[in-house]
């Protein structure tokens, strides 16, 4: 009898642990799709700042009157900065949202197969009931 109740109690824990698991994977997938998108896009600004830097250099060398654009270009290269900065933090949070969606389904499919080997977990078809 205690034999069967620490099967049912531990069924019950991974049925809820895989219930769980099920419900982070596509809130992770999705935060996953969200960085990589905000990675391409800040990828784009960087390149599009340096531009920008670059075509306000040549224009304070090619000017006639003395204006002075390199407080402007520093800003430029300073908000380049932070952008390669957030870069950075992105890819290593999307990186640790890679590992983290790939220990999901380690998990998923260990618990899975240790169910499975129990005899506890069957599979059915949608069909048949």
């Amino acid at each position: 009898m205690a034999a069967a109740t620490i099967v049912e109690s531990s069924s019950g824990k991974d049925a809820v642990a895989e219930g769980l698991l099920d419900l982070l994977k596509p809130a992770i997938q999705q935060l996953d799709l969200h960085v990589h998108s905000v990675r391409e896009s800040q990828v784009e600004l960087r390149e599009h700042i340096d531009s920008l830097a670059t075509e306000l250099c040549r224009i304070n060398e090619h000017q006639k009157v003395a204006l002075d654009l390199d407080p402007y270009v520093k800003k430029l290269l300073n908000a380049r900065r932070r952008v390669v900065l957030v870069n950075n933090i992105l890819q290593n949070a999307q990186e640790r949202l890679r590992r983290l969606n790939h220990n999901v389904a380690k998990e998923t499919a260990r618990r899975k197969t240790m169910l499975e080997a129990s005899g506890v977990f069957t599979t059915r078809s949608p069909s048949k009931p």
